[in-house]
């Protein structure tokens, strides 16, 4: 972590240095924040969405995903970069407040709070919809309560017990998937599907590159978590590189992992014509695939691990995320106060854990009586996101170059204009609803902003050496 000396000679480390107080507890190693990522971004991600990415990308779903892992990793040297440079909780709302200035860095936390507080939602709706699939007799409504009900006590009790939870689960994730990857492709040798092929890849019939890059809008739904590892900067031991570093060996792991899960159930599919025509409005999709691998079995085994995957396992961590991220926007004066209180016991925030939870239950049954709610909320929070990681990858560039005049070119100036230059493609292909949606909550952002800013709420706490001269 990084240290300065105060007027007394004494080192300030970590936050304190920010004008902060370390209330949270440092318990998380390198090992831990990698698995974090890997469980929030979920290595079976692709289950739950890959009829939607099919179809879009004109049945080319791996390319899709090799497009959004690009655009992701520059976002992931960003955020390695200024997390380096404030080692505190906050994501991308403290990298632009602190690199540009607190303006833009409510606004970026504004638009990452589509994805953050959204996020927990959809994966608790998908979560319910899959169970109530398998076990009818179990409404979609109590399914979403109970997934909340157990979340939230286990967050409660402290991110170390969530950090033994995620290990757990991310075992039988991989297990899953490694099940399906064999199975699939023993059924491909043997002539199931459409037998081996590269159609995945390139299909002269379908190929475009807007075509993709919209795909590519949905397919970055599954790499949505990585940044979720700078929510627990203030729970790091290690030092402020380990976050960036975490994360970009989890992008990595799961962008492989991704492409050959959906470029063995894309040769599964046994009438990709119908599913590029017609799409995947019922999202079964992928369990058909693995049926046509491994019969029924197959179909349960993968609709109930994504069931499992996310409505615990990631949406555990989700919960935690967007706790955090109340949590230092609170401590800043952007949101209510209460947000910002710190459980003695647990060492947790705990309001905002409660706050994600009422917020998650409310809009998740809410979601139930809606025909296309599930649609709206997850074009919202990729829109939320992409947004947001536009205004990191600037706050790269306006931090590093601008202010501190470096002259490390490429991962101060080259790789965050590529990620700018890639999101903002990826925006534009991006479905309309999901654009007016998305601006309108830009708009609301910005006129919170304003007051804020009129009202004197908008200045950094002084730093902890600096506070101490003053008193001398």
């Amino acid at each position: 972590m990084s240290t300065t000396t105060n007027s007394g000679g004494l080192a300030t480390s970590g936050i304190e240095q920010f004008g902060y107080k370390q209330e949270l507890k440092r318990t998380l190693t390198f090992s831990d924040l990698i698995i974090y990522g890997l469980i929030f971004m979920v290595p079976i991600a692709p289950f739950a969405i890959f009829g939607g990415v099919f179809h879009d990308s004109g049945g080319m779903p791996p390319v899709a995903y090799i497009i959004a892992l690009v655009a992701m990793m520059f976002s992931a040297n960003s955020y390695s970069q200024m997390a380096q440079a404030f080692p505190m909780a906050g994501s991308v709302y403290t990298y632009a407040g602190r690199g540009i200035n607190r303006p833009v860095g409510f606004i970026a936390g504004w638009m990452i709070l589509l994805d953050y507080i959204l996020i927990p939602t959809l994966l608790y709706f998908v979560a319910a919809i899959a169970m109530n699939g398998i076990i009818s007799q179990i409404p979609i409504w109590l399914w979403l309560i109970l997934f909340v009900a157990l979340n939230t006590v286990i967050n409660y009790l402290g991110i170390h017990l969530a950090a033994v939870v995620i290990r757990v689960m991310l075992v039988l994730e991989l297990l899953v998937l490694a099940i399906f990857l064999i199975v699939g492709i023993v059924a491909v040798s043997q002539g199931k599907g459409q037998g081996f092929s590269f159609d995945a890849f390139y299909n002269s019939e379908t190929f475009s590159l807007p075509l993709l890059f919209g795909a590519a809008s949905i397919a970055v739904l599954s790499f949505l978590g990585f940044d979720g590892i700078s929510t627990l900067a203030e729970e790091n031991s290690g030092s402020s590189k380990s976050l960036g570093r975490s994360m970009i060996a989890a992008l990595c792991l799961l962008g492989v992992l991704f492409v050959a899960q959906t470029w063995v159930a894309s040769m599964l599919v046994e009438d990709p014509a119908a599913l590029i025509a017609n799409g995947d409005p019922t999202g079964v999709a992928f369990y058909e695939a693995a049926a046509v691998a491994g019969g029924p079995f197959m179909y349960i085994l993968t609709a109930a691990s994504t069931a499992i995957a996310w409505g615990f396992a990631n949406a555990l961590v989700a919960q935690a995320s967007t706790s955090r991220l109340l949590y230092a926007m609170a401590r800043d004066r952007q949101l209510p106060k209460f947000l910002a209180k710190v459980s003695e016991k647990h060492s947790v925030p705990v309001n905002a854990t409660f706050l994600v939870a009422a917020i998650s239950l409310i809009l998740g049954l809410f979601l139930t009586v809606l025909p296309d709610g599930l649609g709206a909320i997850a074009a919202l929070v990729n829109f939320g996101a992409l947004t947001a990681f536009l205004l990191l990858n600037v706050s790269v560039v306006w931090w590093f170059v601008v202010k501190q005049k470096s002259q490390r070119w490429f991962v101060h100036l080259i790789f965050p204009v590529l990620g700018f230059v890639v999101l903002a493609f990826v925006l534009y292909n991006a479905r309309v609803s999901a654009q007016i949606l998305g601006v309108a909550w830009l708009i609301i952002g910005i006129v919170v902003a304003v007051v804020l800013y009129k009202t004197g709420r908008m200045t950094n706490p002084v730093p902890v050496d600096s506070a101490q001269s003053q008193t001398r």
